[in-house]
């Protein structure tokens, strides 16, 4: 009996301290979570809708309930399995016993919705639902597709290499073959609906331009090709809502940056902000002629257009409202518009005063030299993004390799995205030395421009080293440190500009960054990306001391509590 009651005790208190194990794994989980969700603060994401007409409210409305379509096409792009996970977090979540016992399901139903499946953007798509780890083309490829099999399909069928390569199209097996199927087909009943809500806004839209590109774009969306809309939006005129939806950027085709993903910007026009940056856009050719590049390599034939919205921010939708929010955003992507037209750059104002206020300004008290904090302004942010999107529009674009016609992110292939924003960045600074030169800025605003960005690298480099933004900005920090153009104490663990030696190292970067691209060197590409998109020991001790701050943003639209 004794032993019977002695065995009795022990395996209660096994079961005891299972349970008890069982808690504090459940714990430790619910505090991880917990802590991915701090790095994003929420802030509300307010507009003006009195300079709009009843007209345009309703344009409005159904460009959001089209953005809303755009939100479900993106996350199916991002990861086959992201509709079956979401449908269980939620069918879990509804179960009140179930939530009660397992409290971090609701945790990871907010986190998989801020990053668009269960990987954490910030974390180099580390899983925090499961242990699979994110193919490396999304749900663009069929996932045990390699690049090798790609590659190789392409070189024994060199007919399918169009369709292959195309940024609209997905790639999946069809009796062992290799197939490429167009977004128009394999999203045709998502597309149809937000055609049919495009062409419903149009049917309110008085500006005949608005009417005109909204009702191409709904047609786009049926043909699978986008040119004609990308062509109408760029003639948008004298309109107060700036839409641009559809598929355009590729960072999240990480085997070969071919793919694009669907996005949305919702805004309204600020008038007055707008006709200050004007002056701006007559200084593209200027800017081409004034780059750091031989001259046979420069790129005067992208269209001279290049005009300048100032908006506030309505509603984002798909890739661009995964993790880390835009504050702006330079379109299209389609080298031939760019060629015809040059292209367009929206600056997202809300979107800035947000961020300066909630992660630049507490970034800046952490990370540089006390002497220079009185150099980071909100303008300087500012008109670096300007800077950034309008530098984005330059260089080489369209190139010619042993004699074939082809172009830069072709050739640069999955480095493409990272070496694309280093170039923008260090352009950025470039340029805007350059406007000063030209009187469009004060002197005194130099130094401003330079120690903002630097606080501004490392906002974006926690991003994440391995996402395009962080890694570019990496690039700069590491290269322009090596060169002596940044300092950095070991006893007060801070940084400064060195204002005599940035000026030279930025013109030296940013050769050998725009070289690359208009040699098409994807070798060139990969060795830089490997010596200086890293964590270096200055950067981790930084990045260390920055954790207690949020990361990013997480929008909380207005519009969606008007409508629902």
């Amino acid at each position: 009996m004794k032993k019977i009651l002695a065995a009795s005790f022990i395996f209660l208190l096994i079961l005891g301290c299972t349970e008890n194990q069982n808690q504090q794994k459940e714990s430790e989980e619910v505090t991880m979570l917990k802590e991915k969700l701090a790095k994003f603060v929420p802030v509300k994401i307010q507009y003006d809708e009195t300079i709009l007409t009843d007209r345009e409210k309703a344009v409005l409305e159904k460009l959001y309930y089209a953005s809303k379509i755009i939100d479900d096409i993106f996350l199916e792009q991002v990861y086959s399995k992201n509709n079956q996970i979401k449908s269980d977090l939620l069918s879990r979540i509804s179960n009140k016993s179930v939530l009660s016992e397992q409290p971090e399901l609701k945790l990871q139903f907010e986190l998989f919705n801020i990053m668009f499946g269960p990987f954490d953007r910030l974390e180099d798509d580390e899983p925090f639902i499961g242990t699979d780890k994110k193919p490396l083309g999304a749900n663009f490829y069929p996932e045990d597709m390699t690049k090798e099999e790609f590659e190789n399909w392409i070189k024994q069928n060199p007919q399918d290499e169009k369709s292959f390569t195309s940024e609209f199209t997905v790639i999946r097996r069809d009796n062992g073959k290799l197939v490429a199927i167009p977004y128009s087909e394999y999203f045709k009943d998502k597309l149809t609906e937000a055609s049919n809500l495009l062409k419903e806004a149009a049917g309110f839209a008085d500006n005949p331009s608005l009417k005109k590109y909204l009702i191409s774009r709904a047609d786009a969306f049926l043909s699978n090709d986008y040119y004609q809309s990308d062509m109408d939006w760029m003639d948008l005129k004298d309109h107060n809502i700036e839409i641009v939806i559809g598929p355009y950027e590729v960072y999240e085709d990480e085997m070969f940056n071919y793919k694009a993903s669907f996005e949305s910007f919702v805004t309204i026009k600020d008038p007055v902000e707008t006709k200050k940056l004007e002056v701006f856009a007559k200084y593209l050719n200027d800017i081409e002629k004034n780059l750091p590049l031989d001259d046979k390599h420069k790129n005067f034939s992208r269209g001279s257009e290049s005009p300048i919205v100032v908006a506030n921010e309505v509603f984002t939708a798909g890739d661009t409202k995964a993790g880390v929010q835009t504050l702006a955003f330079n379109l299209p992507n389609d080298e031939r518009v760019r060629q015809a037209k040059g292209s367009k750059k929206v600056m997202l104002k809300n979107v800035h005063e947000a961020k300066f206020e909630m992660l630049l300004k507490p970034i800046a008290e952490i990370v540089l030299d006390s002497d220079q904090l009185k150099y980071v302004t909100f303008n300087a942010f500012f008109n670096h993004t300007l800077m950034h999107e309008m530098s984005h529009g330059v260089g080489p674009g369209f190139i010619k390799l042993n004699g074939r016609n082809t172009e830069v992110k072709r050739e640069l292939k999955e480095t493409y995205s990272t070496i694309e924003e280093c170039k923008a960045d260090i352009l950025g600074m470039y340029n805007n030395m350059f406007m000063i030169e030209k009187g469009v800025y004060p002197k005194e605003s130099e130094d401003e421009i330079m120690v903002t960005f630097l606080a501004g690298a490392f906002r974006s480099m926690r991003f994440g080293i391995g996402e395009a933004h962080g890694g570019g900005n990496a690039i700069i920090y590491n290269y322009l440190l090596e060169k002596g153009a940044y300092t950095f104490d070991e006893t007060t663990q801070k940084v400064k500009v060195n204002f005599e030696k940035i000026h030279p190292a930025l013109r030296e970067l940013a050769n050998l960054i725009l070289t690359i691209q208009a040699e098409g060197n994807y070798q060139g590409a990969k060795e830089l990306i490997a010596k200086y998109a890293v964590n270096s020991s200055s950067i981790e001790t930084l990045r260390k001391k920055l954790e207690r701050l949020p990361v990013d943003i997480k929008p909380v639209f207005e519009i969606e509590k008007k409508l629902k």
